[in-house]
């Protein structure tokens, strides 16, 4: 079969030229939601009395069948097809004749394209919201199996002061509900039909955009065509939402690479999670935050490349804008891929806790709580700060920590310490001394626990409901 816009053209298209310009080696992963979209578009063509009945049901017939010929991996994609759109169109042709020449009818392929996008993210989104919700029960069921485990806090990864793991822990999950936050807000532009706007101003054809929209659930349509056919924002905000889970994912890795290390050895990952060496037989490495942490930088390459793509071009579509499908699924599949496995590592983690607790009773994570208790006999926190940085320095001159001091080594540094200092010193008083709301003591990381696991419900109600819109059940 010819071109399907071959009229116009008195020579065949260069090799060269069209297997550069063709995208159906990456948009054949649209062809589902293409398939959607024009059953949607040709039951709106019946309804409004542009087509008739028989070349609807025709149509949709044919239809039906592509869809099931490319679900059993028989139909050809094709370079000459040049695209998800043109394979379709020409196997539906095939299939019925000349009549499913008809569908096209009142569209192009400008809000085709938008329009299966819409359809394609709509689906990923409400995916990656389920599946960060995983992650985040994964991580909440550590904390909770953590509320009595101290572990050192760091700042610019120096012990800074003793905090329980499950509110390290919580803090990811805090970071991972931000990130569903942004999905969901995002659904909000996904959730628009571009279908309708034609090439760039619409159609002449008295098509009801509404309806179409109806049949595909989506909560609106776009008000102006031109703008219809050329935003790309809600997929650059999709790479954009996405480029942040995986830092938060990345610098999760990064911890569980530093934590799983004989320096550190806080935990140890399931041996489901890691890989051997070739020469070095004792050798368990962390694959798996590993690479999550080396992927990130594709995905921030793949929101950097569209947005260069878009920055100075014209309304309405141009064949730049091609170039907004690869990135797009290349960083789908890579936060598929962390996604997948990042839950299950989590569960199935072991947490050393002797471990954590050993190098919270070596270290001076306890000495702002000595500053806290000078400045409660009245001295002023500046004053308290030097005293304390005197006795550390002591301590380590002397090959000493805190505990270890006695009460006239203690006053020596100042006459206001008493016997009580030894239980302020204590890892467990020190933790449930921050007894403030998002702090680290015990009642308050089960409260921030208790009010996830309320906010996890509420995620799973959202998802439910939004599988159902999104076509994903």
């Amino acid at each position: 079969m010819s071109k399907l816009w071959g009229g116009r053209f008195t020579k065949k298209t260069d090799q060269l030229v069209e297997e550069y310009t063709a995208s159906i080696s990456f948009d054949k992963e649209l062809a589902f939601e293409d398939i959607q979209g024009s059953l949607a578009h040709v039951t709106m063509l019946g309804k409004c009395g542009i087509l008739p009945d028989e070349d609807v049901e025709k149509i949709k017939d044919g239809l039906l069948k592509v869809r099931q010929s490319i679900a059993k991996g028989e139909h050809e994609f094709l370079v000459a097809d040049e695209d998800i759109h043109m394979s379709v169109e020409k196997a539906l042709i095939e299939e019925i004749g000349p009549v499913g020449g008809k569908l096209h009818t009142g569209r192009s392929r400008n809000d085709q394209v938008a329009t299966d996008m819409h359809l394609y993210l709509r689906k990923r989104v409400v995916e990656f919201v389920a599946m960060l919700q995983k992650l985040q029960t994964a991580l909440v069921g550590q904390a909770k199996a953590n509320l009595d485990t101290i572990v050192p806090g760091y700042t610019h990864l120096q012990r800074a002061q003793p905090i329980l793991f499950a509110h390290h822990l919580m803090a990811y999950v805090s970071m991972f509900g931000r990130d569903i936050e942004r999905l969901q807000d995002s659904y909000k532009r996904i959730d628009a039909l571009p279908l309708g706007a034609g090439a760039l101003a619409g159609t002449t054809f008295a098509i009801d955009r509404h309806f179409t929209a109806q049949q595909l659930n989506f909560g609106r349509v776009y008000e102006n065509s031109l703008d219809a056919v050329s935003d790309r924002d809600f997929i650059v905000e999709f790479l954009s939402g996405a480029a942040l889970i995986m830092t938060h994912l990345s610098r999760l890795s990064e911890e569980l690479i530093l934590w799983s290390s004989t320096e550190f050895q806080f935990v140890e990952l399931d041996d489901a999670f890691c890989t051997g060496s070739s020469i070095m037989p004792q050798k368990k490495n962390p694959d798996v935050p590993e690479l999550v942490r080396g992927k990130t930088g594709r995905v921030y390459g793949n929101l950097i490349g569209l947005l260069t793509v878009l920055k100075s071009l014209p309304l309405a579509y141009n064949k730049d804008m091609q170039e907004d499908k690869e990135g797009m699924f290349d960083t789908v599949k890579t936060l598929q891929g962390a996604l997948q496995l990042f839950a299950p590592m989590i569960e199935t983690m072991k947490v050393r806790k002797e471990k954590m607790r050993k190098a919270v009773d070596q270290d001076f994570s306890n000495a702002t709580d000595i500053a806290d208790f000078l400045v409660g006999k009245g001295l002023p926190f500046r004053q308290a700060h030097e005293v304390i940085g005197k006795t550390v320095l002591y301590c380590i001159q002397q090959n000493k920590f805190l505990l270890d001091l006695t009460l006239d080594e203690f006053k020596q540094f100042s006459p206001l310490f008493d016997d009580r200092i030894y239980a302020v010193l204590q890892p467990e008083a020190v933790v449930n001394a921050r007894n403030v709301y998002g702090g680290t003591a015990t009642p308050q990381v089960t409260a921030a626990i208790e009010r996830a696991e309320a906010e996890l419900s509420r995620t799973a109600a959202w998802v439910t409901e939004y599988e159902a819109k999104s076509g994903l059940l």
